[in-house]
């Protein structure tokens, strides 16, 4: 069964960030927070007018954003966790790893925000609408809507953070946060894809078309929101200006796509990806 491999794999393969994490290593002048070909203004105009200084600072706000919007939702997903543990048989192995989730998500949010601290950048976090969706999903989510909205930004972050922890242009900070995030992240994932396989077939017609419409506005936030648009702020660029350009960057249009390339696909083979959020969030392959 999932859920026992799932507790065994945690027991022995779990992480502490306050021992893992060199918290008072300084951090390099001369390196990215991400790929420099990740950033969302790479190959544009406005990247072209940085200096390398500049280019660094904002891949250090852009991380911040990315990390910012994983401890929104992994907030998210310890509510609705919780929430349904609340209902479910104590004694059961899914159960027990649901609380186990938890405890990872504590710890993972943790350390976001430590980094964030080290990073000396502003919180950046969804607001406005944005803000209110996630306090109503949060308050709501059940089957495969759920589900799904937890593994869209997983599995983004999970491949943008695997690329990330390999890349020798990328601050040690960032590559270390990035490499306990994915080993435990990988059971999360793995957990969310199995209960979102079970609640699509027991889900009637009706209630998958409307989780369809929830499930491509959380696509939509996830892709449109990766990067907020303050972080132009901190190179002196007007937010508006920066995401536009970020928006019509080829570069960074690519990026989106190949990053939720994994998870829009399995969400596709379960019939949950139709509607125009979806085609707006830029997740989708170009074919589609």
């Amino acid at each position: 069964m999932t859920a026992d491999r799932l507790l065994r794999a945690s027991a022995e393969h779990s992480y502490d960030p306050d021992v893992e994490i060199d918290w008072d290593a300084p951090l390099a002048g001369d390196l990215y927070f991400v790929p420099p070909h990740r950033s969302s203004l790479y190959g544009t105009a406005l990247w072209d007018g940085l200096s390398q200084e500049q280019r660094i600072t904002l891949t250090r706000h852009e991380v911040a954003s990315i990390a910012g919007l994983g401890i929104w939702f992994e907030t998210i997903l310890m509510q609705l966790l919780i929430r349904s543990y609340y209902r479910q048989d104590p004694t059961a192995a899914p159960s027990q790893y649901a609380l186990t989730e938890v405890a990872d998500e504590c710890r993972h949010s943790v350390m976001f925000g430590r980094m964030i601290a080290k990073l000396g950048t502003p919180v950046y976090r969804p607001d406005g609408v944005d803000a209110a969706l996630g306090r109503w999903i949060a308050a709501t989510g059940t089957g495969p809507r759920m589900y799904a909205a937890i593994l869209i930004c997983e599995e983004i972050l999970d491949t943008l953070q695997r690329e990330a922890m390999a890349c020798e242009q990328v601050q040690p900070l960032v590559r270390m946060v990035s490499r306990v995030h994915v080993v435990e992240e990988a059971r999360h994932v793995r957990f969310a894809r199995d209960e979102l396989a079970g609640e699509v077939r027991s889900a009637g017609r009706a209630r998958l078309a409307f989780d369809r419409v929830v499930i491509g506005r959380a696509a939509y936030l996830c892709g449109t929101r990766l990067i907020h648009p303050g972080v132009y702020r901190s190179v002196g660029i007007d937010p508006a200006a920066g995401r536009r350009a970020a928006w019509s960057n080829p570069h960074h249009r690519a990026t989106l796509r190949w990053a939720g390339e994994r998870v829009v696909s399995y969400l596709s083979d379960l019939g949950l990806v139709s509607g125009p959020l979806w085609r707006m969030s830029g997740l989708l392959p170009l074919h589609s």
